[in-house]
């Protein structure tokens, strides 16, 4: 596979013996380059002014480590940091981005409609938490029937544990997962089992602590607000650098790290009023790159609006992404089974919607949503059925419960069995959620490890008002190191785990037979109790009867098709027949 490298126009470019250092940065009268390198002592350079640019050349090499000293102050890092192999307040280290050796070379990546998405967070999947760790579980993932990985942001955060949403140094490879190589190593060896990876990236904030970026430019705009306050500025005064910024970053997952895909976190909050929205320019961007590489990448939003114009193609004034994460079917099938009506929840809970959002993909197309006591949401007839990415669980879904508990604690095997079937046979984009596959117990909860005390004060004070209806005693502490390691998976083994297992191994088999090609769309209706399910709408190949009132049996197997797959327990009965 063709590597493009060195594609960046600010940062620590290698250039034989030497490195040039460039930085953007209007803000300060002037910048001293403080670097380090290997066996000698510190170096103060000072930085020759280029428009609104400072740049300085100097014998260097990978692995020296550098930092800017902006008007006199304390040594701070590079914007376009690579590696911040001493947290997010040390200096940065220079990499050579044409080190590493891919092995990768046949790897062009997936089509869409072949995604079966796993997310997982690298520090909880694996008792170590590093990336070469997982590289031990992506035979287990390929033999599951899962064809993408989907990781949870990496970029630089504050300690050593995170979700990843507070990431201040977007193109850092986080320090305690293993750095940018094993990141790669990560890579490599999910392509070489024929597995692509998506990244989760943040474009719509930094986090509260090593955010350093105003030092430098006006990165952020009171223009318009978020909810953790000034926007990233995509359209005021000096937005052009900041969308390149973005942009670029968006190019160097694609060119240097070989990603197959990236997942933007919640756009709704991306602020832009400029002409060409910075969605449209992202992917316009990384589909000319994916075009030279000669490779398939997707670019998917997460988003709640249920708007048709985040996958609606450009000339018709939309952003032309590939997918979008769909909610209501978590939704529907979450608020249904277990009668919780608060939060995003309202509104939800009648099984006409389980069938809507698998017939139509999106429940909310305008009607009036309580919890936004407004509209939601526009037509889906111009969004196919496989541009939604439909789930059970998430990191979002499990983990901003105040417990963080799974399906697995709060309703029926027999209810989860059923939802199972309808995900991963539904024409959709099905993801899994680390562990979901086998009944994973341990719980996912809000876990950081910020280094100021005050901020950790704040964001532990803060989680308990979040829930203030909730005993404190119930609400996990983030800052408590044992929120972290609760969250672990145990990789269970006993039986009821190996069954889920199974079954969750012979759906996609059934997917992968059945429903990846062809037609996708699907005829769902909910009648008498039971949800009935057909994929395609027309001559289906597949069909899942899904009795949703517990104790109602399941109508005979139609003349013509033959029994599948059955589950009769908790008193849910679901039945997979097929031609």
């Amino acid at each position: 596979m063709a590597t493009k490298n060195q594609t960046l126009s600010y940062g620590a470019a290698l250039r034989g013996k030497e490195a040039e250092f460039r930085v953007w940065a209007p803000v300060p009268k002037e910048i001293t380059l403080h670097l380090t390198r290997e066996g000698a002592g510190p170096q103060n350079i000072p930085m020759r002014r280029d428009g609104e640019d400072f740049v300085a050349i100097a014998t260097a090499a990978a692995g020296d480590r550098y930092a800017y000293i902006l008007d006199g102050g304390p040594p701070i890092p590079d914007p376009v940091s690579r590696f911040l192999p001493e947290g997010v307040h040390g200096p940065s280290e220079i990499v050579d981005p044409a080190a590493f050796q891919w092995n990768d070379d046949g790897w062009r990546g997936l089509a869409l409609r072949d995604y079966v998405i796993y997310e997982l967070h690298v520090g909880t999947f694996t008792p170590e938490g590093t990336f070469d760790s997982a590289i031990a579980r992506l035979e287990y993932l390929k033999q599951l029937g899962i064809t993408v990985v989907e990781v949870m942001p990496v970029s630089a955060f504050p300690g050593v544990r995170n979700w990843g949403y507070d990431g201040v140094s977007p193109y850092a490879v986080q320090a305690s997962y293993g750095g940018p190589e094993a990141f790669k190593r990560f890579i490599d060896a999910a392509h070489r089992r024929g597995l692509a990876v998506v990244l989760d990236v943040v474009y719509n904030h930094l986090g509260p602590e090593g955010n350093y970026l105003r030092n430098f430019g006006p990165y952020f705009t009171a223009h318009h607000k978020t909810p953790w306050g000034e926007a990233v500025n995509y359209d005021a005064a000096g937005c052009e650098h900041v969308r390149r910024y973005v942009v670029e970053n968006a190019l160097y997952w694609i060119g240097e790290y070989h990603l197959d895909g990236l997942r933007l976190d919640a756009v709704q909050t991306i602020k832009d009023d400029s002409p060409k929205h910075i969605l449209a320019e992202i992917q316009e961007r990384v589909q000319a790159l994916a075009g030279e590489l000669g490779r398939t990448v997707n670019v998917i939003a997460e988003t709640d609006e249920n708007d048709s114009r985040y996958t609606r193609v450009a000339r018709d004034g939309g952003c032309g992404l590939d997918a979008v994460w769909s909610d209501d079917f978590h939704h529907a099938v979450h608020a249904y089974f277990t009668s919780e009506r608060q939060g995003y929840y309202q509104g939800f809970g009648e099984p006409e919607q389980i069938a809507r959002a698998l017939r139509e993909g999106y429940v909310f197309q305008g009607q009036h949503y309580l919890f936004w006591n407004a509209p939601r949401g526009t037509s889906a007839k111009d969004v196919p059925l496989p541009a939604n990415i439909i789930s059970l669980q998430n990191h979002d879904q499990v983990g901003n419960r105040a417990q963080g508990e799974r399906l697995s604690a709060i309703v029926p095997r027999g209810t989860r069995k059923l939802a199972a079937a309808l995900l991963l046979l539904a024409p959709h984009t099905p993801l899994l959620f680390m562990g979901e596959e086998y009944d994973e117990k341990a719980p996912f909860q809000y876990f950081a490890d910020f280094e100021d005390a005050e901020l950790r004060k704040a964001v532990s004070q803060g989680r308990r008002s979040e829930f203030k209806d909730f005993d404190f005693s119930e609400v996990p502490d983030p800052e408590d190191p044992e929120t972290f390691r609760r969250s672990k998976l145990t990789w269970a083994a006993a039986p009821e785990n190996r069954e889920m297992l199974e079954w969750y191994r012979q759906l996609l088999q059934l997917r992968k037979q059945y429903v990846t090609d062809g037609e996708r769309t699907a005829d769902a209706q909910y009648a008498d109790g039971v949800l009935t399910m057909r994929v395609p709408a027309t001559n289906p190949k597949v069909v899942v009867q899904a009795a949703l009132e517990r104790g109602k049996p399941l109508p005979q197997v139609q003349d013509g098709w033959r029994d599948a797959l059955v589950s009769e327990e908790d008193g849910y009965a679901v039945r997979v027949e097929v031609r």
